[in-house]
């Protein structure tokens, strides 16, 4: 519960003169999909990418998130809509700093991506569809998460014991069983530049 005796400070250097100060206009790139779908490896690529033109990011990676701010919480629906919530959070502070964000969350269930959205929506959240077969993602899985989860040891996991379901109209869609990891990164820092030069 938030506390009746806190009330936001708000400074004179809001959110636009942050943006104007670094030339870019702040944004979120939510990457969703199945684990080994490949958002991580895209999600980096595009942040080095987008170094090289000018441009500040930074990644919100699953797994990293895990090891700290989250890392209290279970993979129960109860637990992993309580870790988007508080990436939510925490985006909202990047996106006031001027930030691209570019996160890379499974987030399989679309009640709880549409809750990220309302919360960090200001006309800035973009949500980017990582579309990878299942067959393709075990394939890949070198940790053997899969194999495990198949094997009854990891309870929850999305696509075997755990729905994941895909979105209905993402803003983008990279399908990488289809598109090489150039081409994703081309697509998605298109679609960002597209969006801070209002040409899209």
């Amino acid at each position: 519960m938030k506390s009746p005796n806190t009330v936001p400070y708000r400074g004179k250097i809001n959110s636009e003169l942050r943006q104007k100060l670094l030339g870019q206009k702040s944004m979120v790139m939510w990457f969703t999909g199945l684990s080994g779908s490949g958002k991580s490896t895209i999600a980096h690529a595009v942040e080095e990418k987008l170094y090289e033109l000018g441009r500040l990011s930074y990644v919100f990676d699953g797994d990293n998130v895990r090891h700290g701010l989250c890392s209290d919480l279970s993979f129960s629906p109860e637990g992993r809509a309580e870790n988007l919530r508080r990436i939510s959070e925490m985006v909202r502070l990047f996106l006031d700093a001027g930030i691209i964000c570019l996160t890379a969350f499974i987030s399989p269930l679309r009640a709880d991506r549409q809750k990220c959205r309302e919360l960090i929506d200001c006309g800035r959240f973009f949500e980017v569809y990582v579309k990878c077969s299942l067959d393709e993602c075990e394939r890949r899985d070198v940790k053997g998460l899969y194999k495990m989860a198949r094997q009854g040891k990891i309870k929850n996991y999305t696509g075997i014991s755990a729905p994941y379901e895909e979105p209905q109209e993402p803003d983008l869609v990279l399908d990488t069983c289809e598109q090489s990891l150039e081409e994703c990164v081309d697509a998605t820092v298109d679609f960002i530049m597209a969006k801070m030069h209002g040409t899209r």
